[in-house]
């Protein structure tokens, strides 16, 4: 396979790791390259032999040297939710104007896409990128990625086996998914053929609510971890008091209204079948954080 790949956001979590997995699943190193603003940050990857090319999603011309000769770039959303937009279009255009055949985009599951959504602010830049994506006329492929396990302990906060989950989600479930089983089915969708114009729904294959994740953790803990819902409101006092900032408590507040609506439930999942066995379960990566 001479197929030239890019990928974005490479000094990342998701970028590295689907690096790391195009390598283990035999990809000639000399077909790999990685857009990096800065190389400084990019040693461990230079030291691999991937071709570093440098460019940032505010300076167009820069992109589109970067995508010059590549056959399929893997666009990772950007983690620069003011401005991810403006970037992310700016990509699909320059990657349209170097000739890039085929883009895959790492976008996200929803169900409301209206204004309404309590996560709007975070998905109206990927309903932009997808749109533009379609439209470009290059082949595509856009992952609908569920909420990452990896959040949880976030969600869940630092002494969550001490105080309990208190979090205002209700009791709906979410589809969550590990960011490396994400990364390793993206690199197989990257390196195998008839992905063209497709979206692809990345769930788990189970479902969980915040009270199962509870039971969950106080079956491999050996403690009792109890699980109160809060109204939104208390919840942001409480964290205001915790001097968590602004920003961070709206985007709490969000996932858990998201959550709690149902944005992340989902009855079925492409990402079994391209990884080519069960995503790792909840309990399983509970066990690698909580495990004494």
């Amino acid at each position: 396979m001479n197929t030239k790949i890019l990928v974005t956001g490479a000094t990342g979590n998701f970028g590295k790791t689907t690096i790391d997995f195009l390598l283990k699943k035999g990809i000639a190193v000399s077909n790999i390259s990685a857009l990096v603003r800065d190389e400084g940050k990019a040693a461990d990857l230079k030291a691999k032999g991937i071709t570093l090319k440098i460019g940032d999603y505010d300076n167009y011309e820069s992109l589109l040297a970067a995508f010059q000769g590549i056959d399929k770039l893997l666009l990772v959303s950007g983690t620069d939710l003011a401005n991810r937009s403006k970037q992310q279009l700016a990509a699909v255009k320059a990657a349209k104007e170097a000739g890039v055949k085929h883009i895959l985009y790492t976008s996200f599951e929803r169900k409301n896409e209206s204004d309404s959504s309590p996560i709007a602010f975070l998905a109206k830049s990927h309903i932009d990128t997808d749109t533009a994506i379609k439209a470009s006329g290059m082949k595509y492929t856009i992952f609908r990625n569920n909420l990452y396990l990896d959040v949880l302990p976030m969600f869940l906060g630092e002494k969550v086996l001490d105080t309990g989950i208190y979090f205002p989600a209700g009791e709906t479930a979410a589809a969550y998914v590990s960011r490396n089983d994400l990364a390793e089915a993206v690199a197989t969708v990257l390196i195998t053929e008839g992905h063209e114009n497709k979206e692809y729904g990345m769930n788990n294959v189970e479902n969980y609510s915040m009270q199962e994740i509870a039971d969950t953790l106080s079956k491999i803990t050996n403690t009792t971890v109890n699980y109160i819902s809060p109204d939104p409101k208390a919840y942001e006092a409480v964290l205001t008091q915790a001097g968590v900032p602004g920003e961070y408590i709206g985007m709490f507040v969000g996932f858990a209204e998201a959550i709690k609506q149902g944005e992340f439930q989902a009855e079925s999942s492409d990402l079994e079948k391209w990884l080519g066995r069960k995503p790792i379960t909840l309990e399983v990566f509970l066990k690698q954080v909580y495990s004494k």
